[in-house]
């Protein structure tokens, strides 16, 4: 190997290190912030659960520790930071997964052994960073709040992404189809795909566009709009998609289609083809895209690949016409919504229910 090509590869080696290394670093930096922030909100809230007018005793500890931890490690302990701090204790302490260690803290001494133990089952449970905390501090429900945090860590979402994804309801659009066992594994594992139904969200919400929300544009212009935001695109269709390409042509009988948009799902091991329609859902449309699915899985597909998926993304649709169109056992031919500005909570209720 030349000299050169040598000395490249071992700088790849090396950089490849540093960078890991630096990300460990931070790793342990934010973990180790979180769980010391969370100690501190313990023994706030036991501090003033001993005060005798625990609201008025709360506000002068809250402003007395303030100001005296200011003056010792300078800015970062604001009256409002430490709210958030008690807060967060107050939020997470109840969680299944701390509660055993917790309540064992109560009822023994706290020997260094124990310190240890506890140390680590905090560390396994608070893998964000102090800012995605306050975020998702905000969301009352617990199952929801902990959907949210399962897929911050395992999508290693930024706070901007998360914002975004609870915005647009997510774990709404994932459970509204579930049963109440869906709904559970939704708070426990996050979101699970074992099957073809599972990648399928209806409504997709696809305000990063920047398009107006009426027919003020064509199919090639929504077209080009998510080729040039192609990331967003992909972090709204969820986990394992590869983007293959656009305008896909098929030809047989000397006929030519094209198929907008192909994806790929590394989970499910399946193509999937998305066309775009401006408008009401037709028959045809879906008979269209049943043409394009059977000609991927006969022509395209290898023999350890599971069978095509193929969604429909149009502006409104006939649950009707999906309904009688499609076949019973339908598991390859989906219809989903899609809404080009956010729309409010109540909008989004009101979708949904009317599935």
């Amino acid at each position: 190997m030349p000299d050169g090509l040598q000395n490249k590869v071992i700088f790849q080696q090396v950089a490849e290190l540093l960078q890991n290394a630096r990300q460990q670093v931070l790793r342990t930096i934010n973990s180790t912030m979180t769980i010391t922030y969370f100690e501190i909100g313990r023994i706030i809230v036991e501090e003033e659960q001993n005060g005798k007018d625990r609201a008025e005793y709360g506000k002068r500890l809250l402003k007395d520790l303030s100001q005296q931890l200011t003056k010792e490690f300078g800015k970062g302990f604001s009256i409002r930071n430490l709210e958030f701090i008690r807060k967060f204790y107050l939020t997470y302490s109840n969680s299944e997964s701390l509660t055993r260690i917790l309540e064992i803290q109560k009822t023994q001494s706290v020997t260094a052994e124990f310190k240890a133990e506890k140390t680590k089952s905090l560390i396994s449970f608070f893998k964000l960073t102090w800012t995605h905390y306050i975020f998702l501090m905000r969301i009352d429900d617990e199952k929801e709040r902990r959907f949210y945090e399962i897929e911050s860590e395992k999508n290693n979402w930024s706070v901007r992404e998360l914002k975004r994804q609870y915005d647009t309801a997510l774990y709404t659009r994932l459970a509204f189809s579930r049963d109440k066992e869906g709904v559970l594994e939704l708070s426990q594992r996050g979101q699970i795909i074992e099957k073809p139904k599972d990648i399928i969200k209806d409504p997709y919400i696809l305000e990063f566009l920047g398009l107006p929300e009426l027919n003020q544009y064509s199919e090639s212009q929504l077209e080009e709009e998510i080729i040039n935001k192609l990331e967003h695109f992909l972090l709204e269709l969820g986990h394992g998609f590869t983007f293959v390409g656009r305008q896909q042509r098929i030809t047989f009988d000397d006929k030519h289609f094209r198929i907008d948009l192909v994806f790929y799902n590394r989970i499910l091991k399946s193509f999937v083809l998305i066309d775009l329609k401006i408008g009401e859902l037709k028959h045809q449309d879906l008979g269209q895209m049943q043409m394009y699915v059977n000609y991927y899985d006969r022509e395209m597909r290898l023999e350890d690949e599971n069978k095509t998926i193929g969604i429909v993304l149009c502006q409104n649709k006939s649950e009707a016409v999906v309904k009688y169109t499609l076949p019973e056992n339908n598991e390859q031919i989906f219809a989903s919504k899609y809404k080009t500005v956010l729309p409010s909570v109540e909008v989004l209720k009101e979708l949904l229910e009317n599935k």
